[in-house]
């Protein structure tokens, strides 16, 4: 299970990074996804940070899990926010991203739980 923790820490974390410099540079196409939500433009470069610190988690999680499986549960809880907040702004054309995150997120923190 460690491998297979350390695959999923690996390939979720770079996603969030991803995500998160979007968010904190104010890529075009993530903040009119986050505009058509709702969200206010403060919120961005918070958000793109727990990303970031999501991210990190994880990889520190592969040396030490209790921090890899508390990353992996609040990335969990971001992302169905995401979903939450989308569901609430009915806007169903940018469901689907912040849905299959939310999926995504499972994953490593099923493994960490499972590899402890």
């Amino acid at each position: 299970m460690f491998v297979a923790y350390t695959v999923a820490a690996v390939v979720f974390g770079l996603m969030n990074v991803g995500t998160g410099l979007a968010k904190i540079r104010g890529s075009e196409r993530v903040v009119s996804k986050l505009s058509h939500a709702g969200v206010p433009s403060s919120w961005f470069v918070p958000l793109g940070l727990l990303n970031l610190a999501g991210a990190a988690g994880l990889w520190i999680g592969i040396a030490w899990r209790p921090i890899g499986i508390a990353a992996a549960t609040g990335l969990l809880l971001y992302f169905a926010g995401a979903v939450l907040t989308h569901l609430r702004a009915r806007d169903t054309e940018n469901l689907p991203m912040p849905a299959v995150l939310t999926v995504l997120a499972a994953i490593p923190l099923a493994l960490a739980i499972a590899s402890a």
